[in-house]
């Protein structure tokens, strides 16, 4: 039976605002992939060096550098691990994200696969605890499903609520209770006009929603919820797969079994946080169908019927979400160059599906003097974040991948070349322009890391030879 007096504060690692973590996740990336692998007792100093250029001088000091890699890209964001080996190395999630740049699929694998008990706190006492206490849950599927239902009966369900009755309750995080037998009391609350509260003696409201806070947090990042002006959460139903993925494994038991580890010894501590920060630095095995599609994230639906897309067309595959980004880019150039001068419209042409060429579209300066009909190249690249960046902080940076070809193409066109970069946000589409990327280069305002190797051979390279014949006497 459902008890829901029973509270229980479940921490989890303090992150930043979603601004915040929006912001630095790219940076994240960046850094990681520009040091890992390496050894183990390199990686401090080697992160906390190229980390520290991306912080307000009133920020660059040891705790915050130790907290940003540790507890943030480490702990709670799983983006690299140690291995046994004495290597530190890049997670498999952070090559996902440099590859999509899709920010909500990030934080929607973080959520598929958080649970309690987990280890991105300390083994002792936190973790201990919570295996003494009888946790054992995965929170976020539960969320999902107890909103499903909620939904299905009509009910606008508070922050509040979700907090009290779910979050900071004892049965659910024992998985002793069921999302409708949740439900149920909080409809019983409400007829009787009872208000709960998360009280702890002594300690402010925000010490006791800090953990609440947080995890409501990252489900917005992953676009699966938000939050109204009155505080009441509200399925993101353009991400109904995803939701239903999340509730279909609302009563499993979490697919790490941290009580297989004997946490009672410092070897076997040691044992399960090894294990645990590899296992969470993979993606789940759902990860690819957690791409988010433009339809599902940007909520102003205005926004999508100005840029061309249909709602019921998008696709959430790689792929398509590209073709959204340079759809956007095409017709904003369409309308640019027909309000200089309609008979240009012709010369901005599509030209993604050609490969080779190291731009998307052909288009014209279209700007008065004159060049305004020499040809402008421009290449598209489309990310996907829940806020948008600001223009404004000399500290924001954001990451792209270009190839050979657009890396060429830019340094032939110049100032006749330039770089889309459109964001997708909840708050709308954004575009940034970058144009003459060669000669940024040599004013330093980017930087260029060359990521990829092609290596040419001979027979001289060749050190031996494996035959089929071989291979054939290897398996008998």
């Amino acid at each position: 039976m459902y008890d829901h007096t029973k509270q229980y504060r479940c921490t989890i690692i303090r992150g930043k605002s979603q601004k915040e973590m929006d912001d630095f996740l790219p940076v994240y990336a960046k850094v990681i992939d520009e040091i890992c692998p390496c050894r183990t007792g390199e990686f401090e100093e080697l992160f906390n060096h190229a980390f520290v250029r991306y912080l307000p001088e009133s920020e660059r000091i040891k705790k915050t550098l130790d907290n940003h890699r540790t507890e943030i890209s480490g702990k709670l964001f799983g983006m690299y691990y140690f291995a046994e080996d004495g290597m530190a190395y890049e997670s498999e999630r952070t090559q996902k994200f440099l590859e999509d740049n899709d920010q909500p699929a990030f934080f929607k694998d973080i959520c598929y696969k958080m649970q309690f008990p987990n280890g991105t706190q300390k083994t002792s006492p936190t973790v201990m605890e919570r295996v003494a206490d009888g946790i054992c849950i995965r929170p976020n599927a539960f969320l999902m499903k107890f909103l499903l239902v909620a939904e299905t009966e009509k009910i606008a369900v508070t922050k509040r609520e979700v907090g009290y009755y779910i979050l900071n309750s004892l049965d659910v995080l024992r998985g002793a209770a069921t999302p409708y037998e949740v439900l149920e009391t909080i409809k019983k609350d409400r007829k009787a006009g009872a208000v709960r509260k998360i009280t702890i003696p002594g300690k402010a409201s925000s010490y006791c929603w800090q953990h609440i806070n947080e995890q409501i947090n990252y489900l917005e990042l992953a676009n699966l919820i938000s939050l109204t002006e009155e505080k009441q959460i509200v399925l993101n139903l353009n991400e109904r797969k995803t939701i239903e993925l999340f509730a279909a494994d609302w009563d499993k038991k979490p697919e790490f079994d941290v009580g297989s580890y004997d946490l009672s010894t410092v070897e076997g501590r040691k044992k399960f946080q090894l294990a645990w920060d590899e296992y969470f630095s993979h993606v789940s095995v759902c990860a690819a169908q957690f791409e988010t599609s433009a339809a599902a994230l940007v909520a102003n639906i205005r926004d999508l019927k100005q840029s061309g897309l249909e709602k019921e067309k998008v696709t959430t595959n790689l792929t398509g979400f590209g073709d959204e980004g340079e759809r956007i880019v095409y017709e904003y150039e369409k309308k640019r160059v027909a309000a200089f001068h309609p008979r240009l419209v012709h010369k901005v042409l599509s030209l993604g599906k050609t490969r080779g060429l190291g731009y998307d579209i052909q288009s014209v300066v279209a700007e008065p003097g004159e060049m305004a009909e020499f040809v402008k190249y421009i290449e598209v690249k489309s990310t996907k974040r829940l806020t948008c960046p600001d223009i404004h902080d000399n500290l924001w940076v954001d990451t792209l991948n270009i190839t050979r070809n657009e890396w060429i193409a830019a340094k032939q066109h110049g100032a006749f070349y330039s770089i889309f970069r459109v964001y997708f946000t909840r708050d709308g589409i954004l575009l940034f322009v970058l144009s003459d990327i060669s000669e940024k280069l040599k004013d330093g305002k980017i930087t260029a890391v060359p990521i990829t190797y092609r290596v040419e051979f001979g027979n001289s390279a060749v050190d031996s030879v494996i035959t089929p014949q071989d291979l054939e006497r290897n398996e008998n």
